[in-house]
């Protein structure tokens, strides 16, 4: 069996600690881990593959923390835009032998219960043996309005319901044969196939298209791309949007539900995660997304949710949600999460840098952190792995000064290379074409100092680049 895990979406309803270039399968909330990481743990124990489906920017990260689990051999997937679940998952299963079974798992679940969660894949995996498209239906704990609803007749599916108001949330609720839509999925691949050629085809062929102008198209120049498939913008672009619910699950007639009474979140809300963390004796919650804990101060304070990397005082207040990162700030009443996402939307409005990246930037040669960023001027610290390099690159409106803090840099500028240690510099002119590279052991850090009329990240013309970023 293998895994298909998709980790599309950016979790706008947990930012500010997700964001579009960090989105919240990988932040390691739970000791250390990633929701990505605890999802390809739980599922490497039931499935022989990995099959990750992802745009660039979460490949590296994925990669990242896969060589972390020591998991270094997977099937990559790269879509250039995301155009919902249905292109996804046909997209990976034209490249799957048609007879192999799937699960089909987002990346930002979280699921406590392993023994339960394996017996009800392992009896999902024998209907889909069986020619049946199988989807896992969370037995409803209470009446949620943020998932829609599976109806069932034992393990026959008679519809699928949007998300409900909370009267109708109830209704199912009492009904008792109502699940929520997990969002996960077993079945043959070339079952479904034939399935989303039956009721959607265009989605069908447009994705059958995108994938045989891959062929000539993926990278052999390095270990790491053996196994990646990355489709072009223009055959993405034209795929039909559409999810997997819609497309074909439901349409068929061949699909069965089985019910999952597995301990499961989907994570979509700060009110999900503090549900997952300890609490105080007057219900306090705390995290830190840091590798070291903080503990906060409450003073006559009762069910409040702080997450943050620096020491908060809350006094006399209650229900509330902080979230503190390095450059922004979220105070929201509990119950209110749903309202983040308006939040973001207006900081897209105004053409803000806040819901897409941190302040620490992970790229695939490591990170950098803005320092400081004003007109003018913009100050990095840069952290390159080793055996990594930076792009060949050049900017056009800006000059650049690397001053190096430790390990040793191999910097290219012109036709010039040179080696820069610790407390020695070099500088950057607009124009000039230049490379950072880290051909060492040990980290290389330096600080940069931008100047220019310009300075923002798209101010880069990549000339060669290891990470294939070049379109």
């Amino acid at each position: 069996m293998t895994n298909i895990i998709l980790c599309g979406g950016s979790g706008t309803r947990l930012w500010p600690i997700s964001r579009t270039l960090m989105p919240k399968q990988f932040v390691k909330l739970f000791n250390n881990q990633s929701l990505f990481q605890l999802t390809v743990e739980r599922n490497h124990l039931l499935c022989e593959k990995q099959y990750i489906v992802s745009n660039t920017e979460q490949y590296f990260l994925a990669l990242d923390q896969l060589e972390e689990m020591q998991l270094n051999r997977n099937h990559f997937l790269l879509e250039p835009v995301g155009r919902n679940t249905a292109p996804a998952i046909a997209l990976a299963c034209f490249d799957i032998d048609p007879e192999e079974i799937v699960l089909v798992s987002p990346s930002d679940h979280l699921i406590k219960d392993q023994k339960t969660y394996s017996d009800v894949v392992t009896h999902a995996k024998s209907l889909a043996s069986n020619n049946y498209l199988v989807t896992f239906g969370i037995t409803p704990e209470y009446a949620e309005t943020g998932y829609g609803y599976i109806e069932a007749k034992d393990e026959d599916v008679k519809a699928f319901h949007e998300k409900p108001d909370f009267h109708t949330a109830q209704n199912y609720l009492t009904a008792g044969n109502y699940y929520w839509n997990s969002g996960m999925f077993c079945f043959k691949a070339g079952i479904f196939l034939e399935e989303l050629k039956k009721y959607s085809p265009e989605i069908y062929e447009a994705s059958l298209h995108a994938y045989e102008n891959t062929k000539d198209s993926i990278p052999q120049h390095s270990h790491s791309y053996d196994n990646m498939i990355r489709i072009s913008h223009e055959d993405m672009i034209n795929i039909p949007e559409d999810s997997i619910d819609y497309a074909v699950m439901e349409k068929s007639q061949k699909v069965k539900v089985v019910a999952s009474d597995i301990d499961w979140s989907d994570m979509g809300s700060f009110d999900a995660l503090l549900e997952e963390l300890e609490a105080d004796t007057n219900q306090n919650r705390s995290l830190s997304t840091a590798n070291y804990s903080i503990e906060h101060i409450y003073n006559n304070a009762k069910n409040n949710f702080i997450i943050s990397d620096k020491l908060v005082t809350a006094i006399d207040v209650e229900d509330l949600i902080i979230v503190d990162t390095a450059d922004a700030l979220l105070i929201s009443k509990k119950g209110s999460g749903q309202k983040i996402k308006d939040a973001v939307k207006v900081l897209k409005q105004r053409d803000s840098e806040l819901p897409n990246i941190h302040l620490t930037a992970h790229r695939p040669w490591g990170t950098y952190t803005v320092l400081e960023d004003t007109p003018g001027y913009k100050i990095k610290r840069i952290e390159v792995k080793p055996g990594k390099r930076l792009s060949l690159q050049k900017h056009f409106h800006r000059n650049e000064h690397w001053i190096v803090v430790s390990g040793t840099a191999t910097v290219t500028v012109g036709d010039k290379i040179k080696l820069v240690r610790p407390n020695e510099s070099t500088y950057i002119k607009m124009g000039e074409i230049h490379r950072l590279e880290n051909q060492g052991k040990i980290p290389v850090v330096l600080i940069e100092a931008q100047v220019g009329e310009y300075t923002g990240e798209d101010d880069i013309v990549r000339l060669e680049d290891d990470f294939q970023r070049i379109q």
